[in-house]
């Protein structure tokens, strides 16, 4: 333990140790559930604070490949893992030419499939409306579309996203609702919302135009803590889960793993988390094998939207 506030490393720096000296919390992979896949960073639009920073310019994380997405399949088999669900997100997971590709492999071994999208002019274009269409009659209610709008106010939703995108959205969200493809919604606790203000106000949107979501269903409706890294949090040390009364079973890398493939690379690789596709230190190794290791709980989003924010990307 460091004698003194001066002798302190800086906050998420050692992997074992907090500031303060104390042991820092860990997580192990316990019951692996949700397989995550970025399709790549590429999208159709830059908002104004996304947490990867996807844009029509960034391709730091390159288009994955169905075949890629199949190799991983197979390791879950081999590995015996318990997954149930397999994830998709990006950047726009609709960018990518082979999304269709991607879902169908997963549909037919039998997993639940989530895709998150802004539900924009990528997914609306005739050939993802066609595929879609078509997997949703195969494999019914077997996958869900989780809609990204960051507030039932217009203003508020085009203010991060730009102008004109909320009823872009909408428009997507109709055509999923008329083509009984089931819709879950992602939002974010912005703007002095509180959470109760948050799912009345997507509950009045949802009745408006006959959404069949639930926004007290904490799966069907998310609301995201803000993750500004310029906001000090605490580090979560190995007494917090007591004194916080949360298991580390219920923490998100307790129940998944994310593949991304970087540019240049010549495979993908395997994160810790999804909310850190940059940072090397959540690098795992190319293998699901490899990936069975714990889990450091060394960076702020760790903290405040995982921990203490009680947020997963999973269903």
């Amino acid at each position: 333990m460091k004698d003194s506030l001066t002798d302190r490393l800086p906050k998420f720096s050692d992997p074992d140790r907090t500031a303060k000296g104390d042991a820092r919390a860990k997580v192990a992979l316990s019951n692996p559930k949700t397989l995550w896949f970025n399709t790549g960073t590429l999208c159709n639009i830059a908002c104004a604070s996304c947490y990867i920073e996807s844009s029509p310019s960034n391709d730091r994380l390159v288009f994955i490949t169905s075949d890629e997405v199949e190799i991983y399949l197979d390791q879950i088999n081999d590995r015996g893992w318990p997954v149930s669900e397999i994830a998709f997100t990006g950047g726009e997971p609709f960018m990518n030419p082979q999304i269709i590709d991607m879902l169908r492999v997963s549909l037919a071994r039998g997993y639940e499939v989530l895709v998150l999208t802004n539900a924009m002019r990528p997914m609306m274009r005739k050939k993802m409306r066609a595929g879609l269409a078509e997997l949703n009659a195969l494999y019914p209610n077997k996958m869900t579309i989780r809609v990204s709008v960051d507030h039932f106010d217009s203003a508020l939703h085009d203010g991060e996203r730009g102008a004109g995108a909320f009823d872009k959205t909408l428009q997507g969200m109709s055509w999923l609702r008329d083509n009984q493809i089931p819709m879950a919604v992602a939002g974010r606790a912005i703007m002095g919302t509180s959470e109760a203000e948050m799912r009345a106000g997507f509950a009045r949107l949802f009745e408006e135009y006959n959404f069949d979501i639930d926004a007290q269903d904490t799966g069907k409706t998310v609301l995201f803590p803000e993750m500004d890294d310029s906001v000090d949090v605490p580090e979560i040390t190995t007494d917090c889960w007591g004194i916080l009364n949360i298991s580390p079973a219920s923490v998100m890398c307790a129940t998944s793993r994310m593949v991304v493939k970087r540019k240049g690379a010549d495979s993908p690789t395997v994160l810790a988390c999804t909310l850190l596709p940059y940072d090397s230190r959540f690098d795992l190794g190319k293998t699901l094998a490899d990936a069975e290791q714990g889990v450091s709980l060394n960076h702020p989003h760790c903290a405040k939207f995982c921990v203490l924010g009680g947020a997963s990307c999973s269903a």
